[in-house]
C-alpha cells in the first residue's frame, strides 16, 4: 500500500513536470476566471485588466520566466492578419446592424444618455484584458505544445463566460472565440483579435443606441 501510494505520487509529479507549463497556464486561468467571478472589482473594466492582464502577465515573468511579448503582444505577421481584419469589417458591419434590430439585443444592449467616448476607452481598456487572456495567455501559451488545438482550448472558456448575455450572442461566440484565435495564430499576433473584437462591440452599440 505505501509503495503504491508512493508510486502515484511520484507518477503525479511527472506529468506536473512534463506539463508544468501547461498546468500553471490553465490552472491560473481558470483561477482568475472564478476569482472574478465571486471577487468582482468595479469598475469592470478595471477588474478586468487586474485579472485577465496584470496577473497572468506576473504569471508569465514570474513563474514561467518568459518575455510576456511572446504571449502576443508582436506585431507578428501584418499581412496575414490585416486581411482578416480588413474582412471582418466589410462582412462584420452589414450583419451587425441586422443583428441590432433583433429585440432580444436591442433590449439587452439599450443605454440611456448613451455617451460614444466613454464608452469607447472603458471597452477598449476591458478588451485589451479580455483577448489577452483568451488570445495571448491561453493561446500563445499553449499553442508550443498543443499547436492548432490551443485555438480550440482557448475558446470553450471564452463562450462559457458570455453565459447570461442574450442566447444568440452566448452561441455566437462560439464561432467567433474560433476565428478570433485562429486569425490570433495564423497572425502570431493577439492584436487582430483585439482589433476586430473591439471593432464588434463599438459597431454594435452604436447601432443600437445612436442609429
Amino acid at each position: 500500500m505505501v509503495n503504491l501510494f508512493k508510486k502515484e505520487l511520484a507518477e503525479i509529479y511527472s506529468f506536473l513536470k512534463s506539463y508544468y507549463r501547461e498546468t500553471v497556464i490553465i490552472s491560473l486561468a481558470s483561477l482568475f476566471f472564478i476569482l472574478d467571478s465571486y471577487h468582482p472589482i468595479e469598475p469592470s473594466w478595471l477588474g478586468s485588466l487586474i485579472y485577465y492582464a496584470v496577473l497572468p502577465i506576473l504569471t508569465i515573468i514570474v513563474l514561467l520566466r518568459r518575455n510576456p511579448l511572446d504571449f502576443g503582444f508582436r506585431l507578428g505577421s501584418l499581412k496575414t492578419w490585416g486581411f482578416h481584419v480588413a474582412i471582418a469589417f466589410v462582412i462584420g458591419l452589414p450583419i451587425l446592424y441586422i443583428a441590432s434590430r433583433s429585440l432580444s439585443l436591442e433590449g439587452y444592449y439599450t443605454v440611456e444618455q448613451f455617451n460614444l467616448f466613454k464608452y469607447f476607452w472603458e471597452t477598449a481598456l476591458l478588451l485589451f484584458a479580455w483577448e489577452f487572456i483568451f488570445r495571448g495567455f491561453l493561446l500563445f501559451g499553449l499553442k508550443e505544445r498543443l499547436g492548432g488545438a490551443s485555438i480550440l482550448i482557448q475558446m470553450v472558456p471564452f463562450a462559457l463566460l458570455h453565459i447570461g448575455k442574450p442566447e444568440i450572442e452566448t452561441i455566437s461566440t462560439i464561432l467567433m472565440g474560433l476565428y478570433l484565435g485562429y486569425v490570433a495564430y495564423r497572425g502570431n499576433s493577439y492584436w487582430p483579435a483585439f482589433i476586430i473584437h473591439l471593432f464588434i462591440n463599438l459597431s454594435f452599440r452604436v447601432f443600437v443606441n445612436l442609429l
